[in-house]
């Protein structure tokens, strides 16, 4: 598991002001993983991006189990779909079902851009389906479209 954390000093002037965004990217490939952080920390987004390297990790992460009982309840899930041990789709289906868990938003990030599987996930109730490379500009606006995520936003910074 990595965390890797914008402090307030390292943020532009245009971030959103109050509490860090808790963002889990679950995926297995250290390539992407590096894009990712690379993106977010220009897109500046006050964030601390936790990182999870398969479904299992994911979810004990999620339920706060084994290493992971101090880890903040995040406020979106950014979900490769292959990876091994368990798979997104296994842990979308498995947040879904979890009264807990079933309200964070999840944005698929993967390769694979096949109609069916843009479906299943959908089917699955994901919020919004990104292909890589992560694009910033892309993904802001889709983290933008998810209405939870817009009212924490939007909360967290009418609290300063």
């Amino acid at each position: 598991m990595l965390s890797v954390g914008m402090s307030a000093s390292e943020s532009s002037s245009n971030s959103i002001p109050g509490r860090l965004v808790e963002i889990l990217l679950v995926d297995d490939d250290a390539g992407d993983v590096y894009l990712a952080q690379e993106a977010f920390e220009d897109c500046h987004l006050r964030n601390q991006l936790h990182v999870a390297s398969d479904g299992e990790q994911a979810m004990a992460f999620l339920r706060r189990t084994g290493e992971f009982t101090a880890a903040p309840r995040p406020d979106l899930i950014l979900l490769d779909l292959n990876m091994p041990r368990m798979g997104g789709h296994e842990v979308l289906s498995e947040l879904k079902s979890d009264p807990d868990l079933s309200d964070i938003p999840i944005v698929i990030v993967t390769g694979n851009d096949s109609e069916g599987e843009i479906l299943k996930a959908y089917n699955l109730s994901v919020d919004c389906y990104i292909t890589k490379p992560i694009d910033v500009t892309k993904l802001m606006i889709a983290v933008c479209s998810i209405p939870h995520f817009q009212v924490a936003v939007v909360t967290t910074a009418q609290a300063i």
